[in-house]
């Protein structure tokens, strides 16, 4: 069974850009649901997979098991969110600077490009900073998919646009929730390791493997 991963920091840690009370709806109430109901659908078919990532790959290639991709996906995304994003300042530097610099120009156009994506981005879903190929690419996706669907792609930050993730903090305004978390969320430390990871050294992020003998706290 899988576990709803614990909040690397307090709810309050990321306010003003995201509040406590958001943090608390979020973690608790709408990531936590996701998990159960994946642990739900598993327990029905009786299945037992090594993985989240091996959930969302394989559901996704059934249109039967659409309920369970979607969940799935989301406990996966919602995961990641959690840890690409810090409290505390970090710098970006390093062969990922370089990177960034070559393909936008620099971090603020970076910034640039990433906001209008989320903010133009139609309907729910998530923005990305991903390594596709080798190579930087902002983009977003629709609902719960993700880049685990996508060959030879790992992502380096990701924020969330369904309304749930800043409708208490920002009401309507995405692309001010957008600019303030650019400027002040993301985890670059973490972005360097997946970078880092793209290019064959050390392991990508992965969601926390199951728990065999004590199922869920997702509840």
């Amino acid at each position: 069974m899988f576990r709803l991963p614990d909040l690397p920091y307090a709810y309050d840690a990321l306010s003003p850009v995201i509040s406590a009370r958001t943090m608390q709806l979020h973690h608790d109430k709408h990531h936590a649901t996701y998990v159960k109901t994946v642990n739900s659908l598993l327990d029905e078919g009786d299945e037992h997979p090594a993985s989240l990532e091996e959930v969302v790959r394989a559901a996704h290639v059934d249109a039967d098991t659409a309920k369970l991709y979607n969940n799935a996906g989301q406990a996966w995304n919602h995961a990641l969110f959690w840890v690409a994003m810090s409290p505390e300042p970090t710098r970006c530097d390093g062969d990922l600077a370089s990177a960034i610099n070559e393909k936008f120009g620099g971090l603020a156009q970076l910034g640039e490009a990433f906001v209008k994506q989320g903010a133009e981005h139609f309907g729910s879903g998530w923005a990305w900073l991903l390594v596709r190929g080798g190579e930087l690419v902002v983009t977003t996706t629709h609902d719960a998919d993700g880049p685990l669907t996508l060959s030879n792609t790992t992502p380096l930050l990701v924020c969330d646009l369904w309304e749930h993730a800043y409708y208490l903090d920002h009401q309507n305004d995405r692309k001010a929730f957008l600019t303030a978390w650019f400027r002040s969320l993301p985890d670059w430390d973490f972005a360097a390791r997946q970078w880092s990871a793209a290019h064959g050294e050390g392991e990508a992020w992965a969601y926390p493997a199951p728990d065999k003998q004590q199922g869920t706290r997702a509840a």
